[in-house]
């Protein structure tokens, strides 16, 4: 089967020749790398993607193909998919389609034979860049211009794109024990039985939703724009803030709907959620230089002191000395930048994580938190000061 020819262009210039996988034609967006050595359904599935093209410095990608379970939202939402090397043949019984297929299926362009360790090398020195993936005759110099031009996704809405159109309750817990990362004694503890909970959908991660369900909550999913008296109305226990993409001072809506909750409602923020509730606590975001995507970033848990490594997906973080409360701490740094990874009250029912605790793909160093949420829930109360009381068994 002869195979079409590709090119990636770059805002800085560079241009890149390659072979076209997934779908034929042309996309914008922004380009960063992931360095998660598997889990590459789960990677291409995160709504926190949309907008952005996705470099795996993992040099074969889809040897083990896709499958139904592993998807972490309805589509792949995600602008590009940038290879060194794509299996068209995957070997694993589990695999129902070849992720080439995938990808055309679901309209996404991407583009093999690249040396992604030097596009890598490239954007850790001059940053995040807007990028452009072409199946077209079109002269470099164009492709370079249109990647030039594209707007970017400062200050845009880029969750209105992936939010869930209207409230749903969410009845799907892990549909195989191969793409269950929660499988210990705390679903079996099953700590959110009798309490109904919040959850706001900004691009939400399927197993985000499954570990919640499993844990016994009844969970209302909502979209991105529900007010706070819409939630009032529902009259939960406590309130999720999920992952999204995105700058997130593009969303004013979901600032205002968090300050109104904070105080009234126990919170548990991830990702983008963390970095809306720190806007709503008047903090400030910025963006980092290439962000932080893949499985193995180390980060410090103040309150216990213990190192842990975490899963993250995210291009924006909250400035730490941006708060004028005093009632506002650090709880996790990252080890490799010390950027701030999550935050807590003390004085309400909240704490939120930069990280992703649900993984798919990635470890499970922090499924406790989940724990925590239904503890805090039940307890009304902030975070205890010692925080051995909460430990479950698992994790000593």
């Amino acid at each position: 089967m002869s195979q079409k020819c590709a090119r990636l262009a770059l805002e800085d210039g560079t241009v890149l020749r390659g072979i076209s996988v997934g779908a034929d034609g042309e996309s914008i967006g922004e380009v960063v790398f992931n360095t998660s050595l598997t889990g590459y359904q789960e990677v291409f599935t995160d709504a926190s993607y949309n907008g952005q093209m996705v470099v795996m410095t993992n040099p074969l990608i889809g040897n083990y193909g896709v499958n139904p379970d592993d998807e972490e939202s309805r589509a792949p939402s995600l602008r590009g998919v940038i290879v060194r090397e794509m299996s068209r043949q995957p070997s694993n019984f589990r695999s129902c389609e070849p992720l080439d297929d995938y990808l055309a299926r679901h309209g996404v362009v991407g583009i093999s034979g690249i040396d992604t360790r030097a596009v890598t090398k490239l954007l850790r020195v001059e940053g995040s860049l807007k990028g452009l993936i072409s199946t077209s005759e079109d002269s470099d110099e164009a492709l370079v211009e249109r990647a030039r031009s594209w707007e970017g996704l400062g200050g845009q809405d880029m969750v209105k794109e992936v939010s869930c159109e209207g409230q749903e309750l969410w009845e799907q817990g892990f549909n195989s024990p191969f793409s269950a990362c929660f499988k210990d004694n705390r679903t079996a503890e099953r700590l959110g039985e009798g309490l109904e909970i919040v959850a706001f959908d900004y691009g939400v991660k399927y197993n985000i939703l499954r570990i919640l369900y499993e844990m016994g909550f009844k969970v209302h999913r909502v979209p991105a724009d529900t007010t706070a008296e819409q939630v009032r109305e529902l009259n939960p226990d406590g309130v999720f803030l999920s992952n999204g993409p995105g700058d997130p001072e593009g969303l004013p809506y979901a600032i205002e709907t968090i300050r109104a909750l904070i105080g009234e409602y126990p919170i548990f923020g991830i990702c983008l959620g963390h970095q809306l509730t720190g806007l709503a606590l008047g903090g400030r975001t910025e963006k980092l230089r290439f962000g932080h995507h893949g499985g193995n970033h180390p980060v410090l848990n103040t309150r216990t002191g213990k190192v842990e490594i975490s899963v993250q997906n995210h291009c924006y973080a909250v400035v730490p000395d941006s708060f004028e409360s005093d009632q506002v701490e650090p709880y996790f740094i990252n080890l490799n930048d010390q950027t701030l990874e999550g935050l807590y009250h003390r004085e309400f029912p909240l704490f939120t994580v930069q990280f992703h605790p649900e993984a798919a793909p990635g470890p499970n160093d922090f499924t406790f938190l989940f724990d925590d949420f239904a503890r805090m829930i039940r307890s009304a109360k902030p975070l205890p000061a010692i925080p051995e009381i909460w430990e479950s068994p698992a994790r000593v």
